[in-house]
């Protein structure tokens, strides 16, 4: 049974930082793409960035970029979202996924094959 495990969401101030960490396990972790995406009250759930399964290219939504920074530990089957310079608007449930492709890892949710149920983070302004 393949299980995706967040943690390390709270509540920070703007400007602050958080590192939530995506422990997974039941799949060979290295074989998959992982993403992070996260979905705020009353909106879609949206691509925050991800990693490739490979040689380690990293894609991040242009929202984020510069301020988030995601990698993987393989050894411990880990993925972690480095976030920075957090703004209110960044408040969300923030999910972790994970995608089996040959091709570059998706930015759309429903191309990922696991889900971990979320850990909220919110941003006082």
């Amino acid at each position: 049974q393949v299980q995706l495990r967040e943690s390390g969401g709270g509540l920070v101030q703007a400007g602050g930082s958080l590192r939530l960490s995506c422990a997974a396990s039941g799949l060979i972790f290295s074989t998959y793409h992982m993403g992070w995406f996260r979905q705020a009250p009353g909106k879609e759930r949206e691509f925050v960035a991800a990693m490739d399964r490979t040689v380690g290219n990293t894609y991040y939504a242009d929202s984020v970029e510069g301020r988030f920074t995601v990698s993987r530990d393989n050894a411990k089957n880990t993925v972690y979202l480095q976030m920075n310079s957090l703004k209110a608007e960044d408040t969300a449930v923030y999910y972790c996924a994970a995608q089996w492709s040959p091709y570059s890892p998706a930015k759309i949710w429903d191309e990922y094959n696991y889900w971990g149920q979320g850990t909220q983070v919110t941003v006082s302004s």
